[in-house]
C-alpha cells in the first residue's frame, strides 16, 4: 500500500504529472482503491453568507470591489436563512455546507458571533459545515472550533513563485500561517488551488509540494479551474482541457492518498466523460448546487443522474472523521479579544490587476 509522505520534491512530483496518461491513471486509481471507497463521493453545497466588496486584489475573483463585474453585493445573511438553505441542501444529498464570505480576514465583532451561530446552527442538523472567511487567528480558529465547525478552507492558490503574480495584497506566508492556526484545533483544513491562470506545469507542481508536505496534510484538497469572468484580470485566459483536469487530480491523489480530492469551480464544463475520468483518477469530492459562491455550477439533479449511471454513491457525513461537539456561546471557554493582526500586504504591483482596475472608471 503507498504511504503518506511529506517529503515530496518539485521534480518528483513533475515526474508524475508528465507520465503518458494511461500509466497515470492506472496509478492514481490504483492509489485511491487503497484508501477509498471508489464508489463513493462526498457532496458539499457552497454558500455565500457575504458576496462582494472585498478589499482583496485577486485576479481571479469577481468580488474584489476593485473589479467592475456584474457580481450583486449582498451583506450578511442571516442564520435563519443560512439554516433554510443548509436544510435544503441536506434534502438534495449534500452531507457537508461550506460557508463562503468575502472577506480578507475574520474581525471580532458581530459579524463573526453570527457567523459561529451559524456553524452552531448547521452542526446541529447532522451536517458537516466548512467556513472560508479568510485569514483568521488562533483564537478565532478556537471559537470555530468550539461552535462545531468541521473544516475551515483556505486555499494556496497556487505556487508560492507565481502566487505574486496573481495577488499583490496578501503574502503567500499569511495563508500558511492560517493553517497553521487551524492546525492547533480540532477542526480539518481544506486547501487547494486553481489551475488555468496562466501559470506553468512547474508552478502546478509547486503548488502541490507547498500542500504535500504539510505534516499533517490537508483533509481536503479541492482543484479548481479558472472560470473566466468578465472585468476581472484573468478574464481572457483560455480555459483548461480536461486533460489537463484529468493530470492534476490524479497527481493530487498520487502524493496525497489519504486525503479528498474535490472537483470544485469549473465542473460545469466538464463532460460527464469528463468527470467519469477525474472520478477514476481520484476525485471523490464535489461542490453541487447552481451557483460556486457567485459562478455557475452543475445542476443538482444532473450530479445524481450522473451518480446513477456511474454507480456512485453519496458519502455519508462524518465518516471520515467525528462529528465535533457545539458548544454555546455562553458556555465558550474562548471570547472575543478584539484583535487586529497585521497580516502582510507585499507592496508589489501586478500590472494586469491595475489595468482592470482601471475600466470602467
Amino acid at each position: 500500500m503507498s504511504i503518506t509522505r511529506h517529503d515530496w520534491t518539485k521534480e518528483e512530483i513533475l515526474e508524475i504529472y508528465t507520465k503518458p496518461m494511461m500509466d497515470l491513471l492506472y496509478e492514481a486509481a490504483t492509489v485511491h482503491r487503497e484508501h477509498h471507497d471508489p464508489n463513493v463521493v462526498q457532496v458539499s453545497t457552497l454558500l455565500s453568507i457575504k458576496t462582494g466588496g472585498c478589499s482583496e486584489d485577486c485576479g481571479y475573483c469577481p468580488q474584489a470591489k476593485r473589479y467592475h463585474t456584474s457580481i450583486k453585493t449582498n451583506d450578511l445573511m442571516t442564520v435563519s436563512e443560512v439554516k433554510e438553505q443548509a436544510i435544503q441542501a441536506k434534502s438534495n444529498g449534500s452531507s457537508r455546507v461550506c460557508m463562503g464570505a468575502a472577506w480578507r480576514n475574520v474581525k471580532d465583532g458581530d459579524d463573526f458571533d453570527q457567523v459561529l451561530e451559524m456553524v452552531r446552527t448547521i452542526n446541529k442538523l447532522d451536517m458537516e459545515v466548512c467556513c472560508t472567511l479568510g485569514m483568521i487567528t488562533e483564537n478565532q480558529a478556537q471559537r470555530l472550533a468550539e461552535a462545531g465547525l468541521y473544516a475551515y478552507n483556505h486555499n494556496i492558490d497556487t505556487s508560492e513563485e507565481y502566487y505574486k503574480e496573481v495577488i499583490s495584497t496578501r503574502g503567500f506566508e499569511d495563508r500558511l500561517e492560517t493553517i497553521k492556526n487551524v492546525r492547533k484545533t480540532n477542526i480539518t483544513v481544506c486547501s487547494g488551488g486553481i489551475i488555468g491562470m496562466g501559470e506553468s506545469i512547474e508552478d502546478r507542481a509547486g503548488m502541490l509540494v507547498a500542500l504535500s508536505t504539510l505534516d499533517p496534510q490537508p483533509e481536503s484538497v479541492p482543484i479548481n479551474a479558472l472560470v473566466p469572468v468578465e472585468g476581472t484580470p484573468l478574464e481572457e485566459e483560455t480555459p483548461v482541457e480536461i486533460w489537463e483536469m484529468i493530470r492534476m487530480v490524479a497527481t493530487t491523489r498520487i502524493v496525497m492518498p489519504e486525503t479528498q480530492v474535490r472537483l470544485s469551480a469549473g465542473r460545469v464544463n466538464m463532460s460527464r466523460e469528463g468527470q467519469a475520468m477525474c472520478f477514476l483518477a481520484g476525485a471523490n469530492s464535489i461542490f453541487s448546487g447552481d451557483k460556486l459562491l457567485t459562478t455557475p455550477n452543475n445542476d443538482v439533479n444532473e450530479d445524481m443522474k450522473m451518480f446513477e449511471i456511474l454507480g456512485l454513491k453519496n458519502q455519508q457525513p462524518f465518516a471520515k472523521v467525528y462529528q465535533r461537539e457545539t458548544v454555546e456561546a455562553v458556555d465558550s471557554k474562548f471570547t472575543s479579544l478584539g484583535e487586529k493582526p497585521k497580516w502582510s500586504r507585499p507592496g508589489h504591483t501586478i500590472e494586469r490587476n491595475l489595468e482592470a482596475s482601471a475600466k470602467g472608471k
